[in-house]
């Protein structure tokens, strides 16, 4: 049996969790705008439903070495949550303008977690992508949610349990008929209520939230992000490396964004419908588009350095 010792994965967990709780108390006296409301205690709630999810997962693919968590690691998890914070506060905040393509938020930075799970492991990927959303949010000063920080720790986390398996080519398989599945699921949502409001949709002029329908581009770029994915792995199919991140990566982009989004119809009140168009759909769509361009361009560029150094 490998040892992966149980309680160095529950020592990374419960950093995040005082991570998360710090950046919540602290926040607040340094921007107004990062007070939780009287959700919070349930917004933390998801939160420890979404840790107890990762030690579950875990504990039963326990003696795959892809979970253990040594000094390199610990070293990879702060650079990846450090290099994910800054880029989501230059592309989400007011640094880097950038337009948005019929109201659908560009975060490229989402690539960043993808990337540190898939190479690192799937420790790695959640600390990087929790930790990094979490100070990302206290950066750009929009608000914090905990519960979408652990949506996107579960994005790196399932990026790197492509590691659990030594057959990618048929792991890619279930990956790619699961996504699909949950692609026209969320699809067909849109389809039946095109009306909805985007709730991702920021006008930074007017400083109003989901104040603008659900656009025919919104609406399809969880089906445009597959089909590039399964582009890439017809046009890359003799580079299983660079397939299998690829792949993973967009069934960790519409687990971690379905979770959070689903977190909020007990949270904010919505409806299923209002939580899968209105949240999941702008945000997991346009995700799995800059998966697919900006994964391969990460996972490229490190091979080649590992080619160099001799690693």
């Amino acid at each position: 049996m490998n040892d992966t010792k149980p309680l160095s994965v529950v020592i990374a967990l419960a950093a995040v969790l005082v991570v998360f709780l710090l950046v919540a108390w602290i926040g607040p006296t340094i921007n107004s705008n990062l007070q939780l409301d009287e959700t919070a205690l349930l917004r933390f709630v998801f939160v420890a439903i979404g840790l107890l999810a990762v030690f579950v997962v875990y504990w039963l693919t326990r003696e795959n070495t892809a979970w253990v968590i040594g000094t390199r690691e610990v070293v990879y998890m702060s650079i990846g949550a450090a290099l994910y914070a800054v880029f989501s506060y230059l592309f989400n905040g007011t640094v880097f303008v950038v337009p948005s393509v019929s109201q659908v938020a560009l975060r490229p930075a989402i690539a960043i977690p993808m990337f540190f799970g898939y190479v690192f492991g799937p420790v790695v990927g959640f600390f990087s992508g929790a930790v990094g959303n979490m100070f990302g949010d206290a950066l750009t000063g929009f608000g914090l949610s905990p519960q979408w920080s652990v949506g996107n720790g579960l994005i790196g986390m399932i990026s790197g349990m492509a590691a659990l398996y030594v057959d990618k080519k048929k792991s890619m398989n279930a990956v790619l008929s699961i996504s699909a599945v949950l692609a026209a699921i969320a699809t067909l949502m849109w389809i039946m209520n095109p009306t909805l409001a985007n709730m991702m949709f920021f006008d930074v002029d007017a400083g109003i939230f989901g104040d603008a329908a659900i656009s025919l581009f919104a609406g399809l770029s969880a089906v445009v992000g597959f089909v590039l994915v399964v582009l890439i792995r017809l046009v890359f199919r003799e580079n299983i490396d660079l397939a299998t991140a690829v792949t993973w990566a967009m069934l960790g982009n519409f687990i971690g964004i379905g979770f959070a989004a689903i977190s909020d119809i007990w949270i904010n009140g919505f409806s299923p419908t209002v939580a899968i168009v209105g949240e999941f759909l702008p945000a997991a769509g346009p995700n799995m588009i800059f998966a697919a361009i900006l994964v391969p361009i990460l996972i490229g560029a490190y091979n080649a350095v590992q080619r160099q150094t001799g690693r």
